[in-house]
């Protein structure tokens, strides 16, 4: 993953921002969005491509592009930072390799301890029933 590459592929829209704010909501762009086409990247492998969109396919819309928005602050230029770590904490994560379970058994001491434990929940709650009149 190229990351200088990839910052010149991102395309950023500046938006009104809603919620309150009063006037300067009314008046600034401060909300970000940002648009990353995860196919036509050059930035990244074949092979990332292919896991990103397997893993992001959810996340990306009909015409290929990842959408990330950010209009937690009241700056512009801050919702952009954000916007862009977000999406690079994004692809590192989706990016990650991960290990193979491998299958244990228990041990004879773990089933024999939930055997006996079975047993024992089962003796008490047998205790716990009216005695049966013959």
């Amino acid at each position: 993953m190229d990351t200088s590459q990839i910052l010149k592929e991102l395309r950023f829209k500046a938006i009104r921002s809603s919620g309150p704010g009063g006037q300067h909501v009314n008046k600034t762009a401060s909300k970000v969005e940002l648009s990353f086409s995860i196919i036509d990247s050059e930035g990244l492998s074949a092979e990332e491509k292919v896991r990103l969109t397997k893993k992001l396919d959810a996340r990306i819309n009909s015409e290929g592009l990842l959408l990330l928005q950010s209009d937690e602050t009241r700056s512009q230029h801050r919702n952009k930072k954000l916007v862009v770590e977000r999406l690079f904490n994004l692809l590192q994560e989706n990016l990650k390799v991960r290990k193979a379970r491998k299958k244990t058994k228990p041990s004879k001491s773990v089933i024999e301890k939930r055997l006996k434990s079975k047993k024992s929940n089962a003796l008490k709650k047998a205790t716990r029933k009216p005695p049966k009149i013959d």
